[in-house]
């Protein structure tokens, strides 16, 4: 099916990229994918990209068989497709893992749509590829559209509980440090769940809140009916362009001072921070070993290590790993072989997930898993879903995890506190 498209020259001034947001959520399946003004590195190749409206899609609400329907998926549509990968497709990469704690957002295990239009917002440009529509009427539909106001009452937010007890969660620490002193694994990633129950979330104006508070470059607003996905992740799990895999794992995070000069001295600390600079070249070592299973002998390389990113709220420890696909590798099994992202698992990766499983007490879903986009000649882009406010409308289910790398140097306490340095934002915009 051949898409109409059209590109259209945007007034100085405009607002044009905000109208398109709030016209997207207007629709039953949508993807808003925003890369803040980030360039370059751990920018996304477009300023802004959402696609809204299925004229075809899949889901599964099991894990068994997911990456190869999403193979059948791609090699038949050969088209623009967004979705998302939830963190329990691991099941369907390991089949000896399982999932079977508590989940209250209930997001599929997989799903990804062919959509209806795709809008793509640079500063002075919007390209639209329609299937039906003319575009020229989408364009003065979105430029006209104003959101109407929400339909919830104002009223005053249950309280946000943690899932797991402060002492809980130090208690835990020192059992996976155990695990470690045995040898078992080297790292492990650890999240805990803050959650509300009965919670009447605007879901639209809270990602506008996330979204200015963090400004991050894999930005998402992802609707599937009466779930949403509010997202401010500044990681990427794993991009193609042309023949080449990038992936950019985030281990290492430090808060940002009051002025400049406290931000150069914590920027520093955490560049020299030896625990961070081994979480860190743990993962990139396991990210080496993913894409080389699909990379041309010799091409995988590490383009940057211990890279030091500022971003809103925090500074990143972020390295750069990439590789030369092999011609007879599908890009699907190139995500399939890398996935789920070694920076949410820890090292080695299939102990460390059976570890994960045995200690969180949530399910983690659509958290620490992945939302993207394939392009018709076959690239793609998937961020890794961190930073992340998950809701179930009909349920008025709301839940948000946070977490980080566990080795045996880590301190409890100080893990504690970045885990919730980690939720800040989530807690800014719920306040």
């Amino acid at each position: 099916m051949t898409r109409l498209s059209e590109t259209f020259q945007l007034p100085l001034g405009h607002d044009f990229k905000q109208r398109a947001f709030d016209w997207a959520t207007k629709f039953e399946v949508a993807c808003y994918l925003d890369s803040n003004g980030y360039q370059g590195v751990i920018g996304g190749e477009h300023d802004c990209l959402l696609a809204v409206g299925a004229a075809s899609q899949i889901r599964l609400t099991n894990e068994s068989g997911a990456f190869d329907l999403l193979k059948s998926f791609v090699d038949e549509k050969q088209d623009w497709l967004f979705g998302y990968l939830t963190y329990d497709l691991k099941n369907d990469v390991e089949p000896r893992l399982s999932s079977n704690n508590f989940d209250g957002i209930g997001f599929p295990a997989l799903h990804f749509f062919q959509p209806e239009i795709v809008v793509e917002i640079s500063e002075s440009h919007a390209t639209i590829f329609s299937l039906r529509q003319n575009t020229n009427i989408i364009f003065e539909e979105i430029q006209q559209f104003s959101q109407p106001p929400s339909p919830l009452t104002p009223h005053p937010s249950p309280l946000i509980h943690p899932r797991i007890s402060r002492s809980d969660y130090l208690d835990t620490v020192q059992q996976i440090r155990q695990h470690i002193l045995r040898g078992d694994i080297y790292e492990m990633n650890f999240c805990q769940e803050f959650f509300a129950e009965r919670y009447q979330l605007d879901a639209i104006s809270a990602f506008k809140k996330l979204n200015a508070l963090g400004k991050a470059p894999f930005s998402t607003f992802y609707r599937l009916n009466d779930r949403y996905l509010l997202c401010a992740s500044p990681e990427r799990f794993l991009k193609k362009t042309g023949q080449k895999l990038i992936s950019q794992p985030i281990k290492g995070t430090m808060r940002r001072g009051k002025n400049a000069e406290e931000d150069a001295v914590l920027r520093q600390q955490l560049f020299q921070s030896p625990k961070d600079r081994s979480e860190n070249v743990m993962i990139v070592d396991l990210v080496r070993n993913d894409l080389a299973r699909s990379c041309r002998a010799g091409s995988v390389q590490v383009e940057e290590l211990f890279g030091v990113y500022q971003f809103e709220q925090v500074f990143q420890l972020i390295s750069t790993v990439t590789g030369e696909l092999e011609p007879d590798v599908h890009p699907v099994d190139a995500i399939r072989r890398a996935f789920p992202m070694g920076s949410m698992t820890g090292a080695p990766k299939v102990r460390s997930m059976e570890l994960i499983e045995a200690y969180e007490k949530t399910k983690r879903g659509l958290y620490s898993g992945a939302v993207g986009y394939f392009t018709p000649q076959g690239d793609f882009d998937f961020n890794v879903v961190i930073r992340s406010i998950l809701y179930n409308a009909t349920d008025q289910y709301l839940s948000f995890q946070a977490g980080g790398a566990i080795v045996f140097d880590s301190v409890a306490e100080m893990e504690y506190e970045e885990s919730l340095l980690k939720a800040q934002g989530m807690f800014k915009v719920l306040a």
